[in-house]
Parts: C-alpha cells; sequence; structure tokens
C-alpha cells in the first residue's frame, strides 16, 4: 500500500469516528465528516467505499450527495435552522467579537450555498431509495 493511499484511509476513518462523535456532541457536524470519509475511501479503499453506501444510516447520506438530482427541499430547510440556531447558541455563550464575525460569515457563505443547491421533490428521494432496496434485494 502506498503512503497516499493509507493517508486517505486513515483520515477516512478519522473522519467517520469523529462524525459518529458528532451524533452526539452539539456544533461537531455529522453529514460534512460523514462526505469526507466516503471520499476519503473511494480513493483508497472500494470495499469501505461500498460499506460506507450500503450503512443503514451513513449510505443515504452519502448516496444523496453523490447523485445530481439535488437535495430534498426539507433537508435544506432543516440544515439551515439547525445550524443558525447552533451559531446563535455558540455566540450567545462566546461573546467574543470576531468569533461572532466568523460565524456569521460562515453561516452566511455555508447558507448561499445550501440556497443554490438544486432542489428534489421528497417523492423523487421514496422513490429512488425503494428502486435501490428492491434491486438490493433480488
Amino acid at each position: 500500500m502506498n503512503g497516499k493511499r493509507i493517508f486517505y484511509l486513515l483520515l477516512g476513518w478519522l473522519s467517520l469516528i469523529t462524525g459518529v462523535i458528532g451524533i452526539f456532541l452539539p456544533l461537531l457536524p455529522t453529514t460534512p465528516l460523514v462526505l469526507l470519509a466516503a471520499w476519503c475511501f473511494s480513493k483508497s479503499s472500494e470495499r469501505f467505499h461500498a460499506w460506507l453506501l450500503a450503512h443503514k444510516f451513513f449510505g443515504p447520506i452519502v448516496m444523496d450527495w453523490q447523485s445530481s438530482d439535488g437535495i430534498p427541499r426539507k433537508s435544506r430547510n432543516r440544515a439551515i435552522i439547525f445550524m443558525w440556531a447552533g451559531m446563535a447558541i455558540s455566540i450567545f455563550l462566546v461573546h467574543r467579537f470576531w468569533a461572532t464575525v466568523g460565524l456569521v460569515i460562515i453561516g452566511l457563505c455555508v447558507s448561499t450555498y445550501l440556497m443554490r443547491m438544486p432542489l428534489r421533490s421528497e417523492n423523487l428521494a421514496s422513490d429512488t431509495r425503494l428502486a435501490n432496496d428492491s434491486s438490493s434485494k433480488e
């Protein structure tokens, strides 16, 4: 195994473990870390990448991101609401001017990015998952 592949493999596992911890700790982002893990595994290990795609909880996150269909409107809106709520709590607790400025700039950039992403209907998401489930059972 070459050094680059080992680096991506270790970064993928570190990212995934940190993402799992983020499920339980507020303000530690789970989804971006899982997506980073998927990217790292795609560069280092087909087996781990396939495992992550087939995972009960993380697979749908990665498949939604990798598809070109866009994201469901509900998911986008929830992400924006929870992001701003978390940042508002951080701003309230920290009371530092530059931290507030940094969080607001990050929030505006991420919100702009999410608002510009293509949207898909909720029905398409459930239809795609049903099709994937039925084809994997055959």
